[in-house]
């Protein structure tokens, strides 16, 4: 016998039917999915706006961020290695930032050898900046315990080179015309 038809039991009754949302309950999702994106835009276009009324700060100058930093390496004077790791990285990073001149990742003979091929500095601002870099890492390397007169020093000539090397602002010249083509004055009689 097919056991299929043996218990009349396990035939289940029909299910009740589904109710099918109206018309009217998908016309109310997509009003509140519309308003919802609406919502999204208009937050977005006025953040957008409140961005662009903010005043852009303009970047610190390059030479000015220098000097902070080396005015901020006196506070560690009495701790030679840090203050002159601070030094030489600051001057490493002006001249970066100044001439786009990738120093920081360097050795120092590998920085002053790639440095001569260029004609960022006079050579004797690539001279003095040798030395100073050679005495910064006889400090941080060898040791060296150097006085504060000695310390100044390095500071003084990093400073130096920023000064020497920081952009000069253009002249402001107010040319007056040609003697030919100046107005006719005016006589006060």
């Amino acid at each position: 016998m097919n056991q299929a038809f043996t218990n009349a039991n396990d035939l289940r009754d029909i299910r009740p039917p589904v109710a099918i949302p109206g018309f009217w309950i998908w016309v109310w999702v997509a009003l509140a999915l519309v308003m919802i994106v609406g919502v999204a835009i208009l937050t977005w276009h006025l953040w957008q706006k409140r961005r662009r009324a903010m005043p852009m700060v303009p970047p610190v100058p390059a030479h000015v961020r220098a000097r902070q930093k080396l005015d901020e390496a006196l506070a560690h004077i009495a701790e030679a290695k840090l203050f002159c790791t601070m030094v030489s990285d600051t001057i490493r990073v002006y001249l970066e930032e100044r001439f786009e001149f990738r120093a920081p990742e360097r050795t120092t003979e590998e920085f002053l050898y790639e440095l001569r091929g260029t004609n960022l500095l006079l050579p004797d601002q690539k001279e003095s900046l040798g030395e100073f870099l050679k005495r910064c890492d006889l400090v941080k390397f060898a040791r060296y315990e150097p006085g504060q007169p000695e310390l100044r020093d390095l500071r003084d000539s990093a400073l130096r080179l920023v000064e020497e090397t920081e952009p000069q602002p253009e002249p402001v010249t107010t040319a007056e015309p040609p003697i030919g083509n100046r107005p006719p004055a005016i006589a006060n009689s």
